[in-house]
């Protein structure tokens, strides 16, 4: 039962005035009206017929008896349903649900049961998705470096400057890792305090485009050494508007939160495409809007809803780029964390080409007290 069938029943139309009609306060509300009404109706029975009064009420107490029974059990009935699927959800069975076929308080029960399970469920698969993609992650940073150090142990290599630079390709792999799941564990525990100060919009973000350039230009040349591939023909972009333009924010978070978008963008873009990431006033007072568009092939609107979850790596299995893997599908999950620290939005806007990710950040006077 959904949220909006309740809600239709509940609305302000409704001719019961909010009083669901098949609510357990009205079926044991109709069961004491149906029993003083057959024992009313017996009684006007034995005094026009002169039946003795122990048949009328042995009558009345079988009556009610049985019309006890029939209410208590379809009470109890799905009661014990639920008992069964709670039962199998605490011992790790996520697959059953209870019934929703009820317009009563039990049948809400249902719901909220069901839903439980759902993001139990939910939970287990990202729980196992993260243990296997940690572990594969490691794998192969672990096993390259093991077979650099082996080989240089039993002289098969020696330690020149290239050698050890695919040592420390393999150790940078294993830092990126590690960063990640920091900001896994500081997303889980939602206890972060956000350092706001005021800052220049256009050198802040020119500074995080060309520390990822630096970045890109290192890893290519880690991964080049170690046999790998990493992106450096993407071009990156920034328009700023107006010049002046400052922002009200933790510097660190939004960094974080630019940084993943781009990485996101640069590994689903096509040889020698563009990522352009734009600035611009937000509707609020400074208030903040920020863009960052890719020429990819973008993202279908039914996946809209998912990309910000963890683990997706959306419905582009593999990206464009010569080479790039897919990440552990966080970073844009952490960047939603960032987001919602400010108390802004993040979230895919319509666009012509490739995809169009949004992030509105309030000014500090939109912010609770």
């Amino acid at each position: 039962m959904s949220e909006g069938r309740q809600a239709a029943r509940r609305s302000p139309g409704d001719p019961w005035g909010g009083v669901r009609p098949f609510s357990i306060k009205t079926k044991l509300g109709a069961l004491v009206v149906i029993s003083v009404l057959i024992t009313t109706g017996l009684m006007l029975v034995a005094m026009r017929t002169e039946t003795e009064l122990r048949f009328i009420t042995v009558f009345s107490m079988i009556a009610t008896l049985l019309i006890t029974q029939f209410v208590a059990h379809s009470l109890t009935a799905p009661l014990d349903e639920m008992n069964t699927v709670a039962r199998s959800i605490s011992h790790g069975d996520y697959s059953r649900r209870v019934r929703e076929n009820r317009r009563d308080e039990l049948g809400d029960l249902a719901v909220t049961i069901n839903r439980m399970a759902d993001e139990l469920e939910a939970q287990d698969r990202q729980r196992k998705e993260l243990v296997a993609n940690v572990s594969h992650e490691l794998r192969t940073p672990i096993a390259g470096l093991r077979a650099v150090l082996e080989n240089i142990v039993d002289g098969v290599t020696e330690a020149d400057p290239e050698t050890m630079r695919t040592a420390l390709g393999q150790t940078e792999r294993l830092g990126r890792l590690v960063e990640t799941l920091l900001d896994l564990s500081r997303l889980d525990n939602g206890v972060v305090p956000l350092k706001r100060r005021r800052f220049e919009v256009w050198p802040y973000l020119s500074g995080v485009l060309k520390e990822a350039n630096m970045v890109a230009s290192v890893r290519a040349g880690i991964a080049s050494g170690s046999g790998g591939h990493t992106r450096t023909d993407v071009h990156l972009h920034l328009d700023v508007s107006p010049p002046e333009l400052t922002a009200h924010a933790d510097p660190e978070r939004i960094h974080q939160v630019v940084a993943n978008l781009i990485d996101n963008a640069v590994k689903h873009s096509p040889p020698h495409g563009r990522v352009t990431v734009r600035a611009r006033r937000g509707q609020g007072p400074d208030s903040l809007e920020l863009e960052v568009l890719d020429e990819g092939p973008g993202i279908p609107r039914s996946e809209w809803h998912r990309v910000f979850e963890r683990f997706n790596r959306g419905a582009v299995s593999r990206p464009h780029g010569p080479g790039s893997d897919g990440g552990t599908g966080l970073g844009l999950a952490i960047a939603r964390w960032a987001v919602d620290l400010h108390g802004g939005r993040i979230g895919v806007a319509e666009s012509e080409r490739g995809c169009r990710i949004l992030v509105t950040l309030p000014g500090p006077s939109s912010l609770p007290s």
